[in-house]
C-alpha cells in the first residue's frame, strides 16, 4: 500500500480506553486520519466522530464493509475480540486491537496466520512497549549498569473496579490476567526474551465475579534467569518493573500506563551510587498507532507476529498451570 493519503481507520466499539487515550493520539499522528465511528448505539457513534472525526455508523458490521476504510480499530471487551478481528480481515482490512489480542492462544495464532496469508497487518494495542523509557532502559543494560541482568519482578495492580464492570465479566473474558496480567508479563518477555516457561502461578478468583481478581507467575529463561509478575484488582496502585543484576538494579516505575505528558523516572542502585534519570514524556499511544500506520504502508509486521504469539503462549501457560485459590475453587485451569 502506497502512502500517498493517511490511513483511514475506523473504530470498532466506543471504548473509554478509545475515548481517554488512543483516539486523542490518533490526532497526533498525520498519516492517519478517522474515517468512521461504528458503536451499536447510534448516540455513542455520532459523540464520538463528532470529537475526533469521521462518519457515525451504527452496527460493526456496516463499517466493515465501507471502501473508504483501510483499517480498523478494535476496542470491544475481550470476549469479542477475536471474532471481529477475523470478520475485519477477511473484509480486506488492516487490524489494530486492544489487548489481548485474544482471550485464547489458539484464537491469536489464528488471527496472525490469517492477516500473514492477505499480507495484512494484525497489531495488538499493547502501547507501553512503544514508550521510548524501556529504550533508555535497555540501553543501561547494554552499558553493563547493573552488570548481567539475573531477574524482573513486575507488578500491575490497582483497587476494585464498581460492581458490573466488563473486567467482572466472564463470558465478555474479563479477569485480571488478561487485563492487567498482561502487562508484566510483556515486561518479562521483553527484558529476558520470547522463549520464557511458567513454572508456577495462582490465581484467585472472586467471591462473586467468577473471574481471576488477583494473580502470580514465576517464569524461568532457557538460560536460568527468572521473572516474577504480580497484578490484579486488589491493590494500592502499583505499576512498575525491576532488573536485578550482579551489580545492581534497575527500578522503573509508572512502567505501563504513564499519561502523555509525564516525565518518567528511572531509578539505578548499585553498591556505591544511587542516581535518577528523568526521562522525556512520551506519548505511548501515538507512538503504537505511528508503529501500525508504517507496518500497514509497508506492508506486514511479522516481528510483531511473534511478539503477540509468544505473549499469548505465557497467558496460555499461566491459565493451564495456575492453582486457583479462593472459596469453592481449587485444583488447576484448563489453559482455554
Amino acid at each position: 500500500m502506497k502512502n500517498e493519503r493517511p490511513v483511514r481507520l475506523g473504530i470498532l466499539g466506543c471504548s473509554d480506553i478509545a475515548r481517554r487515550r488512543t483516539l486523542p493520539a490518533a490526532l497526533k499522528v498525520p498519516e492517519l486520519t478517522v474515517a468512521a465511528v461504528a458503536s451499536r448505539s447510534e448516540d455513542n457513534a455520532r459523540a464520538v466522530a463528532a470529537r475526533f472525526g469521521g462518519e457515525a455508523v451504527v452496527g460493526y458490521e456496516a463499517l466493515l464493509e465501507s471502501p473508504d476504510v483501510d483499517a480498523v480499530y478494535v476496542s470491544l471487551p475481550t470476549g469479542l475480540h477475536h471474532d471481529w478481528i477475523v470478520r475485519a480481515l477477511r473484509a480486506g482490512k488492516h487490524v489494530l486491537a486492544e489487548k489481548p489480542l485474544t482471550a485464547r492462544y489458539p484464537d491469536t495464532v489464528t488471527a496472525v496466520r490469517l492477516a500473514d496469508s492477505r499480507g495484512l497487518t494484525l497489531m495488538e494495542n499493547l502501547t507501553f512497549t512503544q514508550h521510548s523509557l524501556h529504550d533508555a532502559v535497555r540501553e543501561m543494560l547494554d552499558e553493563g549498569s547493573i552488570g548481567e541482568l539475573r531477574s524482573l519482578t513486575g507488578e500491575f495492580g490497582f483497587p476494585p473496579l464498581p460492581p458490573g464492570n466488563v473486567r467482572y465479566q466472564p463470558e465478555l473474558a474479563g479477569g485480571s490476567l488478561l487485563d492487567a496480567g498482561v502487562y508484566p508479563l510483556a515486561a518479562a518477555s521483553m527484558f529476558l526474551g520470547p522463549d520464557l516457561d511458567v513454572v508456577g502461578a495462582t490465581l484467585r478468583m472472586g467471591t462473586e465475579a467468577k473471574v481471576d481478581v488477583a494473580g502470580d507467575a514465576l517464569l524461568c529463561a532457557p538460560d536460568g534467569r527468572t521473572a516474577h509478575v504480580s497484578f490484579g484488582f486488589e491493590h494500592a496502585y502499583r505499576c512498575a518493573y525491576t532488573l536485578w543484576g550482579s551489580e545492581g538494579r534497575i527500578i522503573v516505575d509508572r512502567a505501563f500506563t504513564p499519561p502523555p505528558d509525564f516525565r518518567p523516572t528511572v531509578r539505578l542502585e548499585r553498591a556505591d551510587e544511587v542516581r535518577e534519570r528523568v526521562l522525556p514524556a512520551d506519548d505511548q499511544f501515538a507512538g503504537t498507532l505511528a508503529c501500525f500506520v508504517r507496518a500497514v504502508t509497508g506492508g506486514g509486521s511479522a516481528a510483531h507476529s511473534a511478539d503477540v504469539i509468544a505473549r499469548a503462549r505465557l497467558v496460555s501457560q499461566v491459565q493451564g498451570r495456575a492453582r486457583l485459590l479462593g472459596d469453592g475453587w481449587s485444583g488447576g485451569a484448563d489453559g482455554r
